[in-house]
């Protein structure tokens, strides 16, 4: 049975092949990311397959994206924290998309439960609405 820390690790390697990271989850999973809510995008999936949909998308969003410079702060059983960027393109805009991420997950019987990451919303909007805010 896969540890926090391992199915996090595992998380970040496979993010980019959306059947191989949506194996990971729950069937009752949930991904979170809250700070989306801000800018007016939906913030939460839940759900195996409404997951496994969500990853599908992200090469038709960015180009290149793929975690680096991981840090696991917290490790346990059932939890894990870590810090992770991203450098990749927003492919509608032709914009740069460097990201720091902090997620923390939850995990039951071997599979994640919850992911819940935080991330700065600059980027996001320098990144996909590069004309709706004065420059930052």
């Amino acid at each position: 049975m896969k540890t926090a820390k391992e199915l996090m690790l595992n998380y970040l390697k496979n993010v980019s092949d959306a059947d191989k990271v949506s194996e990971l989850f729950a069937d009752d999973a949930v991904i979170e990311l809250p700070y989306l809510a801000s800018v007016g995008l939906p913030y939460r999936w839940e759900g195996k397959e409404v997951i496994r949909k969500f990853f599908q998308n992200l090469p038709d969003t960015f180009s290149g994206f793929h975690f680096i410079n991981i840090q696991i702060h917290i490790d346990t059983p059932n939890q894990a924290f870590g810090e992770y960027g991203v450098e990749a393109m927003v492919k509608a805009t032709g914009k740069p998309y460097n990201q720091h991420y902090m997620g923390r997950l939850q995990a039951e019987n071997g599979k994640i439960k919850l992911l819940r990451e935080a991330m700065n919303m600059v980027p996001v909007i320098k990144g996909m609405f590069p004309n709706t805010l004065p420059e930052l």
